[in-house]
């Protein structure tokens, strides 16, 4: 029986108790909330923090309840702004009882079968990164920011301080691991069509005296897009990172030939809380060669002492710049022994397929013009009103229609949509000034092609 208290530990009998309170509420909660985000905006959502204890029960039950109320429901097709999957049930159940025995993956002795597990795992994943490569290795991340960091890291240790380059296309997250190394800012390299331009490359990399680091991008946030991988391998730059958290996913897929290239970089990042249906986080950073992964080694005698590595203690210290850390490896591991990579795939595959049947119902649809074919799982679209709003008012204009239907869909609860600031495509025909455009990230593993048009529907009269 749970203590009154909440001062129960995580024991299997009150787990079974309190989950069960937990998802009642949470199915409470959900049935409230009616669709795929709470109406009403930020001014409807107040957390309620009592003072004082209430008790487990009772504090699971109100917190649950406005949690399940006040959030986006990534598993509703309404809800496709972002890489923000919805989690596979044996995933997260999973990461329950990751929490519950709660291993710590600092070092052996805390997490002997967790150890186990995630080393095993980690070189499976690298081994699929770079099927060819000699003795490639991987780690366990919080996602593609952190892979991203530990990529210019690596290059920094490995081959000195490194000027990054990178696409006008990469990801933010490339200039705050510059920034946190002390490393110059990146240039950016001209894209064209979301991708960056090779040749534009080879001029930035001609003028730089010193080792360059390239962090070239394998599924644009914006878009979705696949930079030129082998052309840009073939320029030999000093380091290459391939920021694969988006497009990482089709290593499991039959769409695989799309990442053709990315085993001649020396470091991947991957998110499988993207294209892998894990709760939050579960990303990998893979490298080419075990021995890069060398500068992140560190010593503390309470940890990894040099004589219990000699005796056979694995060292876990030196897997990550965290110390403590949870057992992320295990609801990965789960998810791939349940359905192994060929079941991945197909769930991949069904994304990128509907996201196909999707862009098509855009450019029959009568209200709506599309930016151009998805790559991925990303669509990016505008109601045609926006068009007729900038010949007459200008473009400005016409970009803060785009901007009010998207709000107006949040606040009244019915549909979570993305946005995205692009150039044209090369498919379109307009002039070439960055416009902004909504944007539908399909990450729902079973939703097909008519779930999404209700929310097509909405996009072209919601102005």
């Amino acid at each position: 029986m749970t203590r009154p208290d909440g001062t129960e530990l995580a024991t299997d009998h009150a787990l079974r108790d309190l989950v069960t309170v937990a998802l009642d509420a949470l199915a409470e909660g959900v049935l409230k909330r009616g669709g795929p985000l709470p109406a009403g905006g930020p001014r409807a959502i107040r957390a309620p923090m009592p003072d004082q204890g209430v008790g487990p029960v009772d504090a699971l039950v109100e917190l649950t309840r406005f949690l399940a109320h006040g959030s986006a429901d990534p598993a509703d097709p309404a809800c496709a702004a972002h890489l923000h999957c919805p989690p596979l049930a044996v995933a997260a159940v999973a990461d329950l009882v990751a929490s519950a025995l709660n291993p710590s993956m600092d070092s052996w002795d805390q997490a002997p079968a967790a150890s186990a597990i995630e080393e095993q795992l980690s070189h499976e994943l690298a081994r699929l990164c770079y099927p060819a490569a000699d003795n490639p290795d991987a780690v366990v991340t919080t996602g593609g920011t952190e892979s991203t960091l530990y990529g210019l890291l690596l290059a920094r240790e490995n081959i000195g301080r490194v000027q990054p380059v990178c696409g006008r296309n990469a990801h933010h997250s490339v200039a705050r691991a510059a920034w946190v190394l002390g490393l110059p800012q990146p240039i950016q390299v001209d894209c064209a069509g979301d991708r960056m331009v090779p040749s534009a490359l080879a001029d930035v990399l001609a003028t730089i005296d010193g080792p360059a680091a390239v962090i070239a991008t394998a599924g644009t946030t914006n878009t979705g897009a696949i930079d030129p991988l082998p052309e840009i391998a073939a320029l030999r730059p000093a380091w290459l990172h391939v920021d694969a958290a988006y497009g990482g996913g089709l290593l499991f897929s039959t769409r695989r030939p799309l990442l053709a290239g990315m085993d001649q970089a020396d470091s991947i990042g991957l998110d499988l809380h993207k294209f892998g249906w894990q709760p939050i986080a579960a990303g990998v950073f893979a490298a080419k060669s075990a021995r890069s992964l060398a500068a992140l080694s560190v010593r503390a005698d309470y940890l990894n002492a040099a004589d219990d590595a000699e005796a056979g203690l694995p060292d876990l210290l030196g897997r990550s710049l965290r110390t403590s850390r949870r057992a992320d490896a295990f609801k990965i591991a789960v998810t791939l022994r349940a359905l192994g990579r060929d079941g991945v795939g197909a769930m991949v595959d069904h994304c990128c397929d509907t996201a196909t049947t999707v862009a098509d119902a855009i450019r029959a649809h009568p209200g709506l013009r599309i930016w151009g074919e998805p790559t991925l799982s990303t669509i990016l679209l505008r109601p045609l009103v926006a068009d007729q709003v900038e010949t007459e008012l200008g473009l400005e204009a016409g970009n803060a229609m785009v901007a009010a239907v998207r709000r107006d869909l949040l606040d009244n609860g019915t549909a979570v949509i993305g946005r995205a600031t692009v150039a044209p495509s090369t498919l379109d025909g307009w002039d070439g000034r960055e416009r902004l455009w909504l944007k539908l990230t399909l990450l729902h593993p079973h939703a097909t092609a008519a779930d999404y048009a209700p929310v097509l529907d909405l996009i072209a009269g919601g102005c």
